[in-house]
């Protein structure tokens, strides 16, 4: 396992992942931190928690419309191997449930 270190929302994470799948971590960590970042200049200041929320809302959202065709995008593809997606998800329940009990 590789591991990378992303920045969302100013903050920096150490992820891991299997090897060779560093580079579509770290974009798709900027493509959560594009939404967080949306959402504080639309909204003002969110607290990090309610903004990561909020952002995998946003995020759902959209899988949601491709997944029923509604989408104006192609099906995607995380280019991830479900070890690493599952290992992310933890990572990312982890965060929130910290940023919670802050």
């Amino acid at each position: 396992m590789a591991q990378v270190t992303v920045s969302v929302s100013d903050r920096s994470y150490t992820l891991a992942c299997a090897s060779g799948e560093e580079a579509r971590l770290k974009e798709l960590a900027d493509y959560v931190d594009s939404k967080v970042a949306y959402l504080k200049e639309k909204l003002g200041h969110l607290s990090e928690g309610r903004a990561l929320l909020m952002a995998a809302i946003m995020i759902t959202d959209e899988l949601q419309d491709v997944k029923a065709g509604h989408g104006d995008t192609m099906p995607l593809s995380t280019g991830l191997s479900e070890e690493t997606v599952a290992g992310l998800m933890n990572d990312v329940a982890a965060e929130l449930e910290t940023i919670a009990a802050e």
